[in-house]
């Protein structure tokens, strides 16, 4: 099988690198380490193809440690164990450096088998993973590392990794490969940050064309053909699910209709109907809530239009949502009041029901003393009349707060016209 492209033209030095200037630079840290010699145990976080394992190899390559490389979705406890017996014999003299690739996959067990030799120093750890390793690494593991966040590559970084990859395929073929003009940009846009997945574009490219002529023109007809389902970086379970329903969520509330449509767009063109349609209820309540009290409504009436619908015309009613929410008048009193009862609740603050509150309608109830004294406020003005409500422990306490705008402001002018009488 030949090797894939990504690995033929690997980086050997950092200068190399394409990206990741807030860790690779003058100055920037992993540059400083590796001329200072002192490795320490370190975890790369970020999405596939944008240099974690080559930064690790590189790194790998500055020391004079034993070099181990394991892989989470097959390396076993026997694994770690083989290594671990270096330690004490002639290739750990200098020490082991390990690097664990997709460490997210190990399960506590294997992790904590690793915890005494990262510890005492014996073992230099270099783990990546495309997962929040604080969701998915144990702690002990977590709390003797250094987290370095890798971040997707911009597209005019990824150019130069496809400038390179097209003088190297020229080469491995004999012919000169020529992009038409945009070609290179069109790859580098469509590859999501992931240049491991553009190297994979320009590559299919260059096959794709005859094997006849020495200067071979890669068309935009052609590099518009095999990445018409470029990927956008999507993992229902991983992390930029969650980041791209943070940002949908965060739009809305920021009144940003443009960016609302956006993260919609990204979330439905991956086939994922579910979750907008659950923050888009979520979002009538806790940002729009009683400023605009009908939202709920509305929202609920386009969720249930899309799922009847299905994809691809379920994006009518979820934009519908999406443009009302957007543009609503805001409010998270809902959030905020529901909250700050569910914390009294959760320190214990309950206090016994008021007697005149609990429930009377049982032979026996008033010799108890239930619901003596109880008035029932449609009797009275207005329909109220001042009671104590809240328990004895807690009477005093205020969970609403009413919103700045003009439907909460009404209650209230309503509310306190009466209750000052």
């Amino acid at each position: 099988m030949a090797t894939p492209l990504a690995d033929r033209i690997r980086p050997s030095v950092l200068e190399d690198v394409v990206g990741q200037k807030h860790i690779i630079g003058e100055g920037q840290f992993l540059s400083n380490i590796i001329q200072s010699g002192h490795i320490p145990n370190l975890i790369f976080y970020g999405p596939s193809g944008v240099g974690k394992t080559t930064v690790a190899r590189i790194i790998a390559a500055s020391t004079n440690k034993r070099l181990h490389k394991l892989n989470g979705t097959n390396a076993s406890i026997s694994d770690i164990k083989d290594i671990v017996k270096e330690i004490d014999t002639m290739f750990g003299y200098n020490g082991i450096l390990l690097y664990l690739d997709e460490i997210q996959y190990l399960n506590k067990k294997q992790q904590q088998s690793l915890l005494e030799y990262i510890e005492n120093g014996q073992i230099t750890l270099i783990a990546s993973t495309t997962e929040n390793p604080y969701f998915y690494i144990y702690n002990a593991i977590l709390s003797r590392c250094t987290v370095v966040e890798f971040k997707p590559v911009e597209p005019n970084e990824v150019e130069k990794a496809l400038v390179r990859s097209l003088d190297i395929l020229g080469e491995e073929y004999g012919c000169k490969f020529v992009p038409e003009d945009g070609v290179l940009s069109h790859i580098a846009r469509g590859c999501g940050g992931d240049v491991r997945k553009s190297l994979n574009t320009i590559e299919l490219c260059c096959l794709s064309l005859g094997s006849s002529e020495n200067t071979r023109i890669i068309s935009m007809d052609l590099a518009r053909k095999l990445t018409q389902k470029s990927s956008m970086k999507y993992d229902r379970d991983g992390d930029e699910h969650y980041d791209i329903l943070s940002a949908f969520q965060k739009s809305i509330r920021g009144s940003d209709p443009d960016a609302g449509l956006h993260y919609l767009a990204r979330l439905l063109e991956a086939g994922d109907l579910i979750s907008p349609c659950r923050r888009l209820l979520v979002i009538a309540s806790e940002d729009i809530g009683l400023a605009y009290p009908q939202a709920v409504s509305i929202v609920k009436s386009c969720v249930d239009s899309a799922m009847q619908l299905g994809l691809p015309e379920a994006r009518l009613p979820l934009a519908q949502a999406v443009l009302l929410l957007a543009t609503a008048p805001k409010s998270n009193s809902v959030i905020m009041s529901i909250d700050a009862a569910m914390n009294d609740i959760r320190a214990g603050n309950t206090g016994e029901i008021p007697e005149h509150l609990k429930d009377s309608h049982y032979g026996g109830a008033a010799k108890m003393g239930r619901g003596i004294e109880y008035q029932y406020a449609h009797l009275f003005p207005n329909h109220y009349v001042k009671q104590q409500y809240l328990p004895n422990g807690i009477k005093d306490h205020v969970y609403y707060q009413y919103g700045d705008n003009k439907n909460e402001q009404t209650a209230k002018k309503y509310w306190d016209n009466i209750k000052q009488d």
